[in-house]
Parts: C-alpha cells; structure tokens; sequence
C-alpha cells in the first residue's frame, strides 16, 4: 500500500490530508503546529498503517519559511517514521499552485491544499526536494544571515560615499585609496575640517596614515598629497552643516565595523562546521569554506537534483528569452526567479576562481568581449553557470578539482 500525506502549514495548525495510491482520502484532520501537535501527527499516521504493508510513504508539504521547518526536521528524523521508510519532501509553492490550477472547481482552503499536495506527490511527475539533513540546515541559515549582513553592509558604504561627497566632493577622484581602509575611517574618525587638513603638514598627514595603515601604504607621501589635493579642489561648507556629515560619517564608521565584526564570526563558526563535512568543493581553486558553505547549504544533498542544469535553472543563473516573429532580442534581463542565496554565493565564488583558474580566466575574457553593454555582469553570471557544471560534478562523483585530470563533465 502506498500512502501520500500532505500538509498545509501554517503558523498556528497543520491541516492533514492521508490518500492512497488510487487518490482515495484516508484521513484528513488538524494538528497544532508545536512539538505535541506534531506527535499526535506522528502518532496518527502510525495507527493508520499499523495493520497495512506500507511500500510508500511520502509526507509534503510547502517550503514556508520557519512555519515548515520545524515539522519537516520533526518528521524526517523521527525513528518510527524511519522504520516505515517515510520519506519527508518541503515543495516549491509555485509548483504546487501551478499543479492546484488544474483543479479548476476548487476554492482557497487550508483542507483543499492539503489535499492538493498529497495529490501531487501522488503523481510524483515533477521533481521533489527531500528535506535537508541538519548540517545544511545549520550552514544554511549561517550562510543566508551572513548575505543579509554583507548586503547592509553594502548599503551602509552607499551612505557613507554620499555623505563623504558631500564634504570633500573630489575624494572619491582624487585619492588613489580604499576610503573603507583603517587609515582612512580613521582619519574620518578624527574630523578634521577642510581647512585643518589642507593646513596640516604632509610629513604629519602621511605618519598618520602610516601609522594606522600599520605600515601597508607602499607610498604614504603621495596617499597624503593626493588627500591635500582633494581637500583644496573641494567646495566649502557651512561649519554647522560639516559638522553634521563629521557625526553622520563617524556614525556610518561604526555601523561599518559592528557589521564587520558580525561577518567574522558567522565565518568562524561556518569554518568551524565545514572543517567536519565531507566535500569537494573547497578544491577549486578560488573557492574557501565560506563561498563552498553557501554552495552547499542552499544545493544541499546533490541527489535533490537531476543533473547540473536543474542547479543552474534553480540559482536563476539565465536570461529570459524575447522573441516575437523573426525578431529575437538581443538585450534581455537576467531572470530575478530562483534561489538568490545560492545565486549570490556562486556568482561571488565565480568571480574568485576566474582570477586563479586559467581556463576561467579565459573563459571569463571571451565573454566579456562578446557584447558592448553589461560585460563585467554578464560575462561573470556566465562563469558562474559554467562553475556549476563543475560543482555539480565534484560533489555528485566525490571528486577532488584537478586542472591537469579535469572532472567529468
């Protein structure tokens, strides 16, 4: 007997749906979404099939965030769920309204959707993600923190360049420097006018930035001099309006760096995890535990996909295609569907690797010559696609990269 178990979850219940092979409803009740809830849940379908040969047991349901993580982790690791070889699949929403539309004569319930996942892994003609075992579940939610963090973080440099222009607009041209080096957050920290700089002596400004530089400038003279040459080009301001930036540039410093401080400890724990997980990835050349963690944590057990353009097409590592007629565009928009973690962490793993791997560097050159608009982003999502052929490659055949052996691909 076959039996296929949907759930419709939400943050306060689950509602239930039990079917057979034949689509017949075997049970359908509710359940609170907690531990005890869960249990009953557990419970009850033991006592359906207590008296039955049970050849499949499926239980889906929806990927909804942190409403459908604790009962998909509950159910899969549950060792009299195991005994029977039930098997726990977190779906894609959209594949599952797609698969509900086909039911034209059904309105919107928690009950009906039940029944409607339980109906589709019934079918079982689309591809399934098995949930994932709790490592990736613990790198994953490191990881995707950790993307949040450098987004901010991002955002925060935005802030600080424009309140930096405001009160030196020729910076940012004149100054041959990271202006988010600790010489210069320092030197911002100290704020100093417009006049006070351009007055300071340039032996005196440029022991200051090597001394905060801890000695990294090749050349602190000229780092200085190219700061005077600024700060004398630059408009002047109003002293309580270049006050005001001093507080809001100082500020931004600070967020900067708490931001900073929270990244490295997300990677000290990620290299912590992946010093004890068997993978390959790390191999490439380019690709250190923090871009493998959130490769794997958002890939997961490769098994979940067929081949590599399954990776690919759920990173959202394509264009949409235009064409109408005989007209096809040739300027077309990177899809903004897929996993935008797992994009992220391949597109910047892509970009390291193109730097120490040869035929990456090649690769990456040729496309970036093939059009006159957009080079650097294309030709970099391009590497990454074709980064994930080797991914999928290393991790499905437990391989180690080698440029001299290549990997089947």
């Amino acid at each position: 007997m076959r039996f296929f178990v949907g759930l419709d979850v939400s943050s306060f219940d689950m509602k239930v749906c039990v079917l057979d092979q034949d689509g017949a409803r075997v049970d359908t009740f509710s359940v609170s979404n907690d531990l005890p809830g869960a249990t009953e849940l557990k419970e009850r379908l033991l006592d359906l099939t207590a008296d039955t040969e049970v050849d499949i047991l499926k239980i889906g349901l929806e990927s909804t965030s942190v409403y459908s993580f604790h009962p998909s982790m509950f159910l899969h690791h549950d060792a009299d769920l195991k005994a029977l070889g039930a098997k726990v699949f977190v779906m894609n929403p959209k594949q599952i309204a797609n698969f509900k539309k086909s039911y034209s004569d059904m309105n919107k319930t928690d009950e009906i959707d039940a029944f409607v996942i339980a109906d589709y892994m019934r079918f079982g003609r689309n591809t399934m993600s098995i949930v994932k075992e709790s490592q990736y579940v613990a790198l994953q939610q490191l990881t995707r923190s950790r993307y949040h963090l450098i987004k901010t973080m991002t955002k925060e440099k935005q802030h600080f360049l424009q309140h930096l222009s405001f009160k030196c607009n020729t910076f940012s041209q004149e100054v041959d420097s990271s202006v988010f080096g600790h010489a210069m957050m320092e030197l911002f920290l100290e704020k100093f006018s417009l006049e006070e700089l351009a007055q300071l002596p340039l032996e005196e400004l440029a022991e200051f930035l090597q001394v905060h530089g801890k000695n990294r400038f090749p050349n602190p003279e000229a780092v200085a001099a190219s700061i005077q040459r600024a700060v004398r080009s630059s408009y002047r301001l109003d002293k309580v309006v270049e006050d005001s930036l001093d507080v809001l540039l100082g500020t931004s410093i600070e967020v900067i760096r708490s931001l900073q401080r929270q990244v490295k400890e997300i990677d000290k724990t990620i290299k912590r995890i992946m010093a004890g997980l068997t993978q390959t990835v790390e191999s490439i050349p380019g690709i250190g535990p923090v871009f493998a963690a959130g490769i794997i944590a958002e890939i997961g057990q490769i098994e979940r996909f067929d081949d590599e353009t399954k990776i690919a097409k759920y990173a959202g590592l394509y264009w949409r295609t235009h064409q109408s007629g005989r007209f096809t565009a040739e300027d077309t928009s990177l899809t903004r569907q897929g996993n935008q973690y797992l994009r992220y962490y391949l597109v910047e793993a892509a970009n390291s690797v193109r730097r120490q791997v040869p035929e990456y560097q090649v690769y990456y050159a040729k496309k970036f010559g093939e059009v006159p608009k957009h080079q650097h982003k294309r030709a970099l999502v391009l590497t990454a696609r074709k980064l994930v052929r080797l991914v999928d490659a290393l991790l499905r055949n437990h391989q180690l990269f080698s440029p001299e052996r290549g990997v089947k691909v």
